[in-house]
C-alpha cells in the first residue's frame, strides 16, 4: 500500500514483539494499531476494540499463542487472528486453525502476504459476523447473539441501566438464557468499562466459604485462616460483581449483602475496619423472586434492594425470541472449537425446522449442547436432522420415557428437574459429566439433586459414600474488561 493511501482496517492488535529490526507491516493500513506484549493485555484491548484483525507475531511460543486463541474465542469470537511465525510446522497449523486461526502465515510479511491477510479478514471479520449475528447496539466484546425482537428490548433496558448508572442491577431469565452476558454488556456500557468485572456462583459454595469469597478474611478469623484474604467486593474495585444464582444466597448472608447494597461498606470476617464498596452489584436469578419471598426463600428486603429496574431476558420458546434460534446454531457452528468445525458448514432446511419445533428448556445452552454432538456425529458438510439429539424426544440412547415429573402442570422447575435426570441417564449417572453435559458445574448439579431430590439408582454402580460424595468448588472468574 502506497504511502498516504487511506486505512483499510479500523483496528488491529498484536500480540508479540516484532522481531528486531522488522517494522510492522499494519502500519497505515490500519487506523490503530495496538501492540500488547502479554496475552492479558492483549485480551484487554480486543475487548475494547473488537479489532478487524488481530496479529499473534512470531516471538510468540506456539503454546502462549494458542492459549491466548482460546481465550479469545470466547471473549471476542468474531475478530479474525493470524498467526505469523518464523518457524512453520503443518502439526502447529493444524492446531491452530482447529482453534479458530483464520490463517498461519510465514514471516517476515511481505506486501502480497499482508494485502490477502487484510482482504481475508474484510471477508471472514468483525462487520460481516455483527451484521449478521448482532444488532447495531450490542456493545463490542459481548457475543449477546440474536436480532430478534426480544434480545432488541433487552438491549434497550440494558442501555438505560448502564447509562443512567443504576445500582444496583437484576437480571431474570430461565437457566441459559445468557443472563451472565447481560451482565457483561451492563458493565461493558458503563463510563468505565476498563474497570474489573468479577462474577460468582452463589450456588457453588458452601455458606462459609460464599462469605469468605466475598467479603474477604482476616488472619485467625477461622480455622485455616492463616493469611489475610482479599474478597470480591474489594477486589471488583470500580467495576462491577455479578452474583449469579442469588435465590441460592443463604438467608443469614443475604441480610450481610443487605447491609452493603445500602451502606456501600463491608468488614472482612474477622475484621473490624470498614472498607469501602464502590463497585457495581449485578445479581441473577432463574426462580421467581416475588415468590421466593412470599415462601420465606428469599428475604423481601434484599429483592426490593435489587430490583430497582428488573432486566427480564425472555426464554429460547418465547414469540419474541424463537426466530434467533436458526441464527444462534449457525453462529454456534462457525465459533466451535471442535476438531469437526471445517466439515460442517451449516444447517440442512429439515434440521431447522426441527430446531423450530423444540421447546428448549435449557435455552441456549442446550441449543448450544445439540449443535456441538451434532457437528460430532454428522458426516455429511450439514447437519441433518438424524445428527439432532433433543433430549425431550423418545429414542434417545439414556433417554427414559418414565421419569417422572414433580407434577402434571408445566413449569420451569418441572422441565429443569427432567432435563437434569436425562443428562444423568445420558451419562450413566456420573455427575461430572452430567454438570459438563449441563455446562454447570458439579457442586452446582449436587445442590440441584438435593433440591429437586433426585436419587442416583443403586444400579447405577459404584459405593453409596461415592454417590453421595459432594465437591464444593466454585467458579470464579475475574477479568479485566
Amino acid at each position: 500500500m502506497r504511502a498516504g493511501s487511506p486505512a483499510v482496517l479500523g483496528s488491529v492488535v498484536t500480540l508479540g514483539e516484532l522481531a528486531e529490526s522488522r517494522v510492522c507491516p499494519f502500519q497505515g493500513i490500519a487506523q490503530t494499531v495496538t501492540s500488547a506484549v502479554g496475552g492479558d493485555q492483549a485480551l484487554k484491548a480486543a475487548r475494547e476494540l473488537c479489532p478487524e484483525l488481530v496479529v499473534i507475531r512470531e516471538t510468540v511460543p506456539p503454546a502462549e499463542g494458542l492459549t491466548f486463541l482460546q481465550e479469545l474465542r470466547c471473549t471476542v469470537p468474531h475478530s479474525p487472528v493470524v498467526v505469523v511465525t518464523d518457524r512453520p510446522d503443518v502439526d502447529e497449523a493444524i492446531l491452530f486453525i482447529r482453534n479458530g486461526a483464520l490463517d498461519y502465515v510465514r514471516a517476515p510479511l511481505d506486501p502480497a502476504a499482508v494485502r490477502r491477510i487484510v482482504a481475508s479478514a474484510r471477508t471472514h471479520g468483525v462487520g460481516k459476523s455483527r451484521d449478521r449475528f448482532f444488532v447495531p447496539e450490542c456493545p463490542a466484546g459481548v457475543p449477546m447473539v440474536g436480532r430478534s425482537e426480544g434480545i432488541r428490548e433487552a438491549l434497550k433496558t440494558i442501555r438505560l441501566v448502564a447509562e443512567n448508572q443504576c445500582n444496583p442491577a437484576m437480571i431474570i431469565g430461565e437457566t441459559g438464557t445468557g443472563k451472565e452476558l447481560v451482565a457483561q454488556a451492563i458493565h461493558a456500557l458503563r463510563e468505565a468499562p476498563a474497570e474489573t468485572f468479577v462474577a460468582l456462583n452463589c450456588a457453588a459454595l458452601t455458606a462459609n466459604l460464599l462469605e469468605s469469597e466475598l467479603f474477604g478474611h482476616v488472619k485467625g478469623a477461622f480455622t485455616g485462616a492463616d493469611r489475610d484474604k482479599t474478597g470480591l467486593f474489594e477486589l471488583a474495585g470500580n467495576g462491577s460483581i455479578f452474583l449469579d444464582e442469588i435465590s441460592e444466597m443463604p438467608l443469614a448472608l443475604q441480610a450481610k449483602l443487605l447491609r452493603v447494597l445500602q451502606e456501600k461498606q463491608f468488614r472482612k470476617v474477622g475484621g473490624t475496619k470498614n472498607i469501602p464498596c464502590r463497585a457495581l452489584f449485578i445479581a441473577s436469578s432463574n426462580r421467581d423472586l416475588t415468590t421466593e419471598a412470599k415462601e420465606g426463600r428469599f428475604r423481601s428486603d434484599v429483592y426490593y434492594r435489587l430490583a430497582v429496574f428488573p432486566i427480564r431476558l425472555p426464554p429460547l420458546r418465547a414469540p419474541e425470541r424463537r426466530d434467533d434460534i436458526p441464527l444462534l446454531a449457525e453462529y454456534f457452528i462457525e465459533n466451535c472449537s471442535l476438531p469437526c468445525r471445517g466439515k460442517v458448514r451449516g444447517l440442512s432446511p429439515e434440521s431447522e425446522q426441527r430446531l423450530l419445533a423444540h421447546n428448549w428448556p435449557g435455552n441456549v445452552r442446550e441449543l448450544r449442547n445439540v449443535i456441538e454432538r451434532a457437528m460430532i456425529l454428522e458426516q455429511s458438510n450439514q447437519i441433518t436432522p438424524g445428527s439432532l439429539m433433543m433430549h425431550d424426544e423418545p429414542g434417545l440412547p439414556g433417554a427414559d420415557t418414565n421419569i417422572p415429573a414433580p407434577g402434571d402442570e408445566f413449569s420451569l422447575e418441572t422441565a429443569e428437574r427432567l432435563f437434569i435426570a436425562r443428562a444423568l441417564q445420558e451419562t450413566g449417572w456420573q455427575r461430572t459429566r452430567a454438570a459438563a453435559l449441563l455446562g454447570i458445574t458439579r457442586a452446582t448439579l449436587h445442590a440441584k439433586l438435593k433440591r429437586y431430590k433426585i436419587k442416583i439408582p443403586d444400579s447405577a454402580g459404584g459405593s453409596p459414600a461415592s454417590r453421595d460424595h459432594s465437591i464444593t468448588s466454585s467458579r470464579v472468574q475475574v477479568a479485566s474488561a
